[in-house]
C-alpha cells in the first residue's frame, strides 16, 4: 500500500522541535487553521553515486559513505487563518511540495513548530492512500474506514464520490490499471466528500482533462465560500490571483515574498527574468 498522503488526519496535531518556538502557538489556535514556526527540513543526501547496488553497502559496513546536508525547507513562519485560501509559488525544487509534506505531516520537520487545527485532507501525490490491488469503488470504502467513518457513512457517500469521479466502469478495475488523471478524478472525489476543514493541493489539477479540472474549481470554489482553509501549490498564476486570498513565494527552501496575490505574483515573474536576485513585495 502506498503513503495515506490523501487521507484527512486528526483534528489537531502538533510538532514542537523547539518548545520557545511554539509558545504563541496555543493563543493562534481560535483563529489559525495552520501554523509553522521557523520550519527547516533538511536532508542527508549521499556525496558521490555508487556504480553498482553492492558499493553503496560495502561503504556503509566501513562507515565510509560520505553525505552532506540539504535543506529543503529554510527557517519557513507562516500562519494560514481560518477560511483563507493561499498560494503557494516558486520555482521547481524551491521547497513548495516538502512544505506541504510538513503541513500534512508526512514529514516530522528537523526544527521548529507546526500546528494543524482540524481535520486535513493532503492531495499530495498521485495515487497515495490507495491499494493497488483494489477496485476503485473498494478503495473508496477502505479509505473511509481508515479515516474514521464506519461502513454505512461511506456507502452513503459512494454514490456522490462515483458520480463526481466520473469513471465509469472502471470505478469496478484495479487502481494499479488507473492512469494518472483517473487517480486524481478518485482521489479529489474522495478528499473533498468528506468535507475536510483543510485542504491541501499540489499540482493535482495539472493532469486530467479541462473539463474535470474545471468541476475541481468549481468544487474549490465552493470550499471557499464555505469557509473552509486551502493551501494550493501551482504554477498557474491566474488560478493564484483568481481564486487565492493570498500567496507565499518560496525559493530555496525559504519565503522570500509574501501577500495579496497579485503582488506575489509579479514577484515571480521578477524571479523568473532575473533568477540570482531575491525578489520582494
Amino acid at each position: 500500500m502506498q503513503s495515506a498522503s490523501s487521507l484527512p488526519v486528526a483534528l489537531s496535531r502538533r510538532f514542537a522541535l523547539d518548545d520557545n518556538s511554539c509558545a504563541r502557538a496555543a493563543r493562534a489556535e481560535k483563529t489559525a487553521a495552520i501554523r509553522v514556526e521557523h520550519a527547516t527540513q533538511r536532508f542527508r543526501v549521499i556525496r558521490e553515486r555508487p556504480d553498482t547496488l553492492r558499493e553503496p553497502f560495502a561503504k556503509f559496513l566501513r562507515h565510509s559513505v560520505s553525505y552532506y546536508s540539504f535543506e529543503a525547507v529554510r527557517d519557513v513562519s507562516l500562519e494560514v487563518p481560518k477560511g483563507q485560501t493561499l498560494a503557494i509559488l516558486g520555482r521547481n525544487g524551491s521547497g513548495k511540495s516538502t512544505l506541504l509534506k510538513i503541513i500534512a505531516g508526512v514529514y516530522k520537520p528537523t526544527s521548529g513548530c507546526v500546528e494543524v487545527h482540524g481535520t486535513l485532507a493532503p492531495l499530495i501525490e498521485i495515487g497515495a492512500g490507495f491499494h493497488a490491488e483494489l477496485t476503485g469503488r473498494e478503495n473508496i470504502l477502505m479509505n473511509g474506514l481508515l479515516m474514521g467513518y464506519s461502513k454505512r457513512e461511506m456507502q452513503e457517500r459512494e454514490a456522490r464520490i462515483i458520480q463526481f469521479a466520473d469513471l465509469g466502469e472502471f470505478i469496478d478495475a484495479p487502481v494499479k490499471q488507473y492512469s494518472s488523471g483517473m487517480y486524481m478524478r478518485l482521489a479529489f472525489a474522495v478528499a473533498t466528500e468528506v468535507d475536510p476543514d483543510i485542504l491541501l493541493l499540489d499540482e493535482i489539477l495539472s493532469v486530467g482533462d479541462s473539463a474535470f479540472q474545471q468541476k475541481c474549481l468549481e468544487r474549490i470554489k465552493q470550499f471557499h465560500d464555505a469557509g473552509k482553509t486551502i493551501l494550493f501549490v501551482t504554477h498557474s498564476l491566474q488560478f493564484a490571483t483568481s481564486f487565492c486570498d493570498r500567496a507565499i513565494l518560496l525559493d530555496r527552501g525559504g519565503v522570500i515574498a509574501e501577500g495579496n496575490p497579485q503582488s506575489v505574483v509579479d514577484a515571480y515573474q521578477r524571479s523568473l527574468e532575473k533568477p540570482n536576485a531575491i525578489a520582494s513585495v
